[in-house]
């Protein structure tokens, strides 16, 4: 029996963790006090608002593009999802893949938080140090009402004293690296058509894989 959690609406609900998150970092506040704090403040802003939010996507949508404004790199995690084909990008072209990965996520996570499921959101106890003071790796795991522990991971780095997230790993699977498969292999699909690629970019990843984890 396939477990009763959707892999867009986990993807909310991740983003929402993101959204409670401070955009400044604090001196004396690590990645990993700043996501507990964040935690709180997250129940409170989407517990039984979920029907409301249902009936007012478009409000919903405009909150988390405004929010992931703050705490997601998106330039950065754009170039990194087109790899080596970058570097050739022309600078419209870039500009124009960075406005489409932007959109594509608040459209997932819009139309997948009204259906995000869970019983608990847990920051891990033992983190992992960092090698590097602007880099920071939080470990946490979602819990749902069947019970599925679904650990997730996610990397931020500091950039002009603000952390910015740059790459999250759910279940074992790294979204980053998943993103830049299929970017590679719509390249090779298309002829290495840039315009065709970004204009038909829809980056997928099946609930069976996720559910099945991988490795990073």
């Amino acid at each position: 029996m396939k477990k009763m959690l959707n892999f867009h609406a986990l993807l909310a609900g991740i983003c929402l963790m993101l959204m409670a998150l401070p955009a400044t970092a604090q001196p004396d506040q690590s990645p990993e006090q700043m996501i507990r704090a964040s935690i709180d403040e997250l129940m409170t802003r989407i517990e039984g608002r979920e029907e409301y939010f249902a009936d007012n996507l478009d409000e919903l949508e405009t909150i988390v593009d405004d929010s992931l404004e703050e705490v997601a790199d998106f330039r950065y995690i754009a170039a990194s999802v087109m790899g080596r084909y970058f570097s050739n990008a022309t600078p419209s072209q870039r500009s124009r893949f960075v406005e489409t990965f932007r959109k594509t996520l608040i459209d997932t996570y819009t139309k997948g938080l009204v259906t995000f499921d869970y019983r608990e959101i847990r920051v891990l106890d033992n983190q992992q140090a960092s090698r590097y003071e602007d880099q920071a790796s939080v470990a946490m795991e979602v819990v749902a009402n069947d019970g599925s522990v679904y650990p997730v991971s996610y990397s931020l780095r500091l950039s002009d004293g603000q952390w910015k997230v740059v790459n999250v790993i759910v279940n074992g699977i790294n979204l980053g690296l998943t993103f830049r498969n299929q970017f590679d292999q719509a390249m090779r699909d298309h002829n290495r058509d840039y315009d065709a690629v970004i204009e038909g970019w829809a980056p997928e990843l099946a609930v069976e894989e996720l559910e099945e984890g991988g490795n990073a």
